[in-house]
């Protein structure tokens, strides 16, 4: 049986990849969406560059340069909500 990690979940520490984070906290509808613009560039978290890969942690703050205005916003959880009622309490726009 693999680990939640190794399947792209969360990890012990309650990490999530940045493309997984995206999805279910409803700023990217699909994950390739997501893992496609991390790849190019368009994702920082922090201020520096990350890939889809990234590991997400609460407290960092995500720009999104997608559309015509970028999206910032600060990580609340990385817990997985239960329902997509609940998928903007991961996260706050700054």
């Amino acid at each position: 049986m693999q680990s939640p990690a190794a399947a792209g979940g969360a990890g012990k520490e309650g990490n999530m990849r940045i493309d997984k984070f995206l999805k279910v906290s409803r700023l990217i509808k699909r994950r390739t969406v997501a893992n496609e613009v991390a790849d190019a560039g368009r994702i920082t978290v922090n201020g520096r560059p990350v890939k889809a890969s990234y590991a997400v942690k609460e407290g960092d703050e995500i720009e999104i340069a997608f559309g015509s205005a970028p999206v910032k916003v600060r990580v609340l959880s990385t817990q997985a909500p239960a329902g997509k009622d609940v998928a903007r309490e991961m996260y706050v726009v700054l």
